[in-house]
C-alpha cells in the first residue's frame, strides 16, 4: 500500500495502535501456568472491544485470533492448552484489520528469569531490528535492509531465518512488496517509495537459517530446534525516515 491521504494515515494509525495494545496486553498476561489458549482468548475479547478483526482467523482461517509460539516454535504457533513455564521463550504475533486497513506486529521475550542466552538473543534481535530500520529510506534499495539485518546478526554471533520475510501491508495482510528479505540479495534492487507501508520482521536464530512446516500444517520450526526470536512492526516509509505505527498503545 502507498499512503495517499490523511484518511489512509488515520486508518493505519488506528489499527496500528489497536494491534500494539493487544500485543502488550498479551505480553503482560504471559505468566507461568497460563495457557496459550487463554492468551488468545484475551486477544479475542480485545479485538471485539476495539472493533477490529483478527487477520489470521478472517483471512486464512487460522485456528486462533493470534499466533503464539513457545520455545522450539518459530512462527504461526496455534494457541492451545499448552501451559507456559518459567523460562519459556515466547513469541506473540498480532495482526488485524479495521475499516479496511491492516497492521501486523510481533515480539519475542523470555518468561521470568530463564536462560541468559535467551535474553541475550532477544537483546541482539533489538540491535538487528534497529540496524535494518535505518535502511528504510525513500529511494533506497530494499536489499539494503536485508544486508544490515544479516550483518548485524552475524556481528552478534547469530544468523537469520532466510525463508521468512517481511512484506507489504495496508489494505491487505500481505501485499506488494511481497518480501523484505533478512539477508542480502544483489538482485533485489527495487526502491522504497514515499508512503509505502511495510511489516518489517527480522527473525534472528542461534543456528538454523530455514524453517519447516510442522505436522499441524501451520507451525514453523527448525530442523535442529534452534532458538529463534522475532521483532515485527508495521511502518510507513517517509522522506523523513520510517514511522512505526505499531509502537504506541492506548
Amino acid at each position: 500500500m502507498i499512503v495517499k491521504s490523511e484518511a489512509d494515515l488515520r486508518g493505519l494509525k488506528e489499527i496500528g495502535q489497536i494491534v500494539a495494545t493487544i500485543r502488550e496486553e498479551m505480553v503482560k498476561a504471559t505468566k507461568p501456568n497460563v495457557t496459550t489458549l487463554e492468551l488468545d482468548e484475551l486477544a479475542g475479547a480485545l479485538f471485539e472491544k476495539y472493533g477490529a478483526i483478527s487477520a489470521p482467523k478472517n483471512e486464512v482461517d487460522f485456528p486462533g485470533y493470534t499466533c503464539i509460539c513457545v520455545n522450539e516454535e518459530v512462527a504461526h504457533g496455534i494457541p492451545s492448552k499448552r501451559v507456559i513455564q518459567e523460562g519459556d521463550l515466547i513469541n506473540i504475533d498480532v495482526s488485524a484489520s479495521k475499516n479496511g486497513y491492516f497492521a501486523d506486529t510481533g515480539i519475542s521475550f523470555v518468561v521470568g528469569q530463564g536462560d541468559q542466552k535467551l535474553h541475550d538473543l532477544c537483546a541482539a534481535a533489538e540491535k538487528v531490528f534497529e540496524a535494518g530500520l535505518k535502511k528504510f529510506k525513500v529511494g533506497s534499495k530494499l536489499n539494503g535492509v536485508g544486508k544490515a539485518v544479516y550483518n548485524t546478526a552475524k556481528q552478534n554471533g547469530y544468523t537469520v531465518i532466510k525463508n521468512l520475510t517481511g512484506h507489504g501491508v495496508g489494505t491487505a495482510l500481505h501485499e506488494a512488496p511481497d518480501h523484505i528479505l533478512n539477508y542480502y540479495d544483489p538482485q533485489d534492487n527495487a526502491l522504497f517509495k514515499e508512503g509505502m507501508v511495510i511489516a518489517f520482521e527480522p527473525f534472528v536464530s542461534t543456528g538454523a537459517e530455514e524453517v519447516f512446516t510442522g505436522d499441524d500444517g501451520w507451525t514453523f520450526t527448525t530442523a535442529d530446534k534452534s532458538s529463534v526470536v522475532q521483532i515485527e512492526h508495521t511502518l510507513i516509509v517517509t522522506k523523513n525516515g520510517p514511522v512505526i505505527i505499531t509502537g504506541e498503545t492506548f
